[in-house]
């Protein structure tokens, strides 16, 4: 084996979402060690970003389902993991995760997964399309939620030579802090938002699909002004319908049957989230479904906004009830509603306090140098 670790990694696109960004910056962080560092994917948002003096990336369909292409994809893996003398192929998705594997069978490359999710499963053949992701020698998990997953759903798999373990995602904490952000893009912004600040602002980030529960925000903010008679909010949905015109258009027009068109604006996308976060008051995540990690959660914490966030999945872990944010029972508008109202009634003193132990807490368990040296540590002992 040469002196540098070659590690690839394989991700079926490169977007802004939580599982592309830990890919990113994984890849930068090992090409600053002992490694080199490649990477495959079929595109995305994020490939601009990428410093190309420091991370090969090599552009293959590995979005797709089809068959086809996923055998295709194995023989390219396969010719470019012996071309560059790849020591570990880790897969961060099931479909090209089935490529990668039979890649590392042939070539005796260590094969490392990624598990990001609750893959849903109602079949045998759809668990057992599932299951790629453990028949690695290392499956990382994203957050003990996504762990007890795993154990719960396919043990049977698991085997004594393979490795589950935790290692808790992680973000950019000089990216996302109070301390560097522009105040001229924080000023635009409330200008191209058209933000008022006689109100509470109240942001939920997220793409347009109906388990991040969007609707069950839009009924809490009605109870809110009927309840609690407190109107006294303006409320950003940030996030694109990813072509979910449907269920875009169910969003607005529950909106017109609350009669709240002046207090809630929709907007398509926006990249700098740190100046999203920073114009906000309250953050809230409302997912109807367990989050694996919860990033907004975390994101939120790091700019020291308190975050209100569904009591399921990975938010449990990643939030400090009543201290460094707020949990409320996810399938409850009401209880939703409840903790805004308390929320936006608390003093500046304690909103600071909530903001500090948000920070802390980000800054002890989810710093992505941490994510990042964890990963490396582990393909160290894999190839040792």
């Amino acid at each position: 084996m040469s002196s540098k670790i070659k590690v690839l990694q394989v991700i079926p696109r490169l977007g802004f979402g939580g599982a592309e960004t830990g890919c990113y910056d994984l890849a930068h962080y090992l090409s600053e060690k002992e490694c080199k560092s490649f990477l495959i994917t079929s595109g995305g948002e994020l490939l601009k970003y990428v410093k190309r003096n420091k991370v090969k990336v090599i552009k293959l369909p590995v979005h797709s389902k089809n068959p086809i292409l996923i055998f295709l994809n194995f023989i390219f893996i396969t010719i470019i993991t012996l071309f560059y003398n790849i020591d570990i192929i880790h897969a961060r998705s099931r479909a090209p995760a089935w490529s990668c594997y039979f890649s590392c069978l042939l070539t005796r490359r260590k094969f490392v997964t990624t598990f990001h999710g609750t893959y849903s499963f109602k079949s045998k053949i759809k668990k057992f399309y599932n299951s790629i992701m453990l028949k690695s020698k290392l499956t990382i998990a994203g957050s003990n939620f996504i762990f007890d997953h795993i154990n719960q759903n396919y043990n049977e798999i698991l085997g004594s030579k393979k490795k589950l373990m935790v290692i808790f995602r992680g973000i950019n904490l000089d990216y996302f802090s109070k301390k560097n952000l522009s105040e001229k893009k924080r000023i635009q912004l409330k200008s191209d938002w058209k933000i008022n600040e006689n109100f509470t602002k109240i942001l939920l980030p997220g793409r347009l699909t109906s388990w991040k529960g969007q609707e069950k925000f839009i009924e809490a903010l009605n109870i809110l002004i009927e309840d609690y008679n407190n109107s006294n909010f303006q409320a950003i949905i940030l996030g694109s319908d990813q072509g979910r015109k449907v269920y875009k258009k169910k969003l607005l027009d529950l909106v017109q049957r609350y009669n709240l068109q002046n207090k809630i604006l929709f907007k398509e996308s926006y990249r700098e989230m740190p100046i999203a976060y920073s114009i906000s008051d309250i953050v809230v995540s409302s997912s109807i479904r367990p989050e694996a990690f919860g990033r907004v959660a975390v994101e939120a914490q790091a700019m020291e906004k308190p975050i209100v966030a569904s009591d399921i999945g990975g938010s449990k872990e990643t939030i400090i009830n009543n201290k460094s944010g707020y949990l409320y029972n996810h399938n409850d508008p009401r209880d939703l509603a409840k903790v805004l109202n308390e929320v936006m009634h608390k003093d500046k003193e304690t909103l600071n306090s909530i903001g500090n132990e948000g920070r802390k807490n980000v800054t002890k368990k989810f710093d992505v140098e941490k994510m990042c040296h964890t990963t490396f540590t582990e393909y160290k002992k894999l190839l040792n």
